[in-house]
C-alpha cells in the first residue's frame, strides 16, 4: 500500500513538474506574437481613422479631388475595417479600436476651417498611407501569425495603389508632400 501510494505521488509530480515545465515556453510564445498584436492594433486604428477623416474631407473638402478622394477612402477603408476585424478575432486578438494618436489626428483635422483643409489633409494622407505600406510590408515579411501575415501581403497592392493616388492628388492641391513621401521619411515610420 505504501508503495502504491508513493508511485501515485511519484506520478503525479511528474505530470506537476511536465506542466511547470511547459509554462515558461508557454509564457513565451505571446511575446513572439507582439510584432503581429501591434500590427492589427495600428492597422485596425488608422482604418478607423481614414473613415473618419474621409467623412470629414466630404464635408469640409473645397476641392472635388479632395471630395472624391474622401469618398473613395471611405468605402475602401470601411471595407478593409470589416476584414481586419475578422482578422483580429480570428488571430484571437481584441477588437479594433482607434488609439489615442490616431484620436488626436482626427480631433486636429475636426478643427480645421474649410480653407486650410485640403492642403493639410492631403499632406497628412500621403504620410498615413506611407507609414502605413511601410507596417503592412513589415506584417507581410516577418509576421508570425499566418493569417495576418497572408492579410497583410493581400492588401499591400491596394494600400500602394492608395498611397499613390494621395500623392497625385495632394500635388493637384498644392499640399507639400516632398518630406513624407522620400524614401527616408518611409523608413523611419513610427508605425
Amino acid at each position: 500500500m505504501v508503495f502504491r501510494n508513493l508511485v501515485s505521488a511519484t506520478v503525479t509530480g511528474l505530470f506537476l513538474s511536465a506542466a511547470v515545465g511547459a509554462a515558461p515556453a508557454g509564457a513565451q510564445q505571446p511575446k513572439s506574437l507582439v510584432s503581429d498584436s501591434i500590427f492589427i492594433q495600428k492597422a485596425s486604428s488608422v482604418g478607423l481613422l481614414q473613415v473618419k477623416l474621409a467623412q470629414l474631407a466630404q464635408k469640409k473638402g473645397s476641392s472635388p479631388a479632395v471630395v472624391e478622394f474622401g469618398k473613395r477612402m471611405g468605402a475602401e477603408y470601411s471595407k478593409a475595417n470589416e476584414e481586419l476585424k475578422a482578422a483580429a478575432k480570428q488571430a484571437a486578438f481584441p477588437a479594433p479600436v482607434m488609439l489615442r494618436q490616431d484620436q488626436q489626428i482626427f480631433d486636429r483635422f475636426n478643427g480645421l476651417g474649410r480653407s486650410s483643409f485640403d492642403k493639410a489633409y492631403m499632406g497628412e494622407m500621403v504620410k498615413q498611407h506611407s507609414e502605413e505600406v511601410q507596417l503592412f510590408r513589415r506584417e507581410s515579411s516577418g509576421g508570425r501569425v499566418q493569417s495576418l501575415k497572408q492579410l497583410a501581403t493581400r492588401m499591400l497592392p491596394d494600400l500602394e495603389q492608395r498611397l499613390s493616388l494621395a500623392t497625385q492628388t495632394a500635388g493637384s492641391v498644392g499640399a507639400d508632400v516632398t518630406a513624407s513621401s522620400s524614401p527616408a521619411s518611409e523608413g523611419s515610420a513610427s508605425y
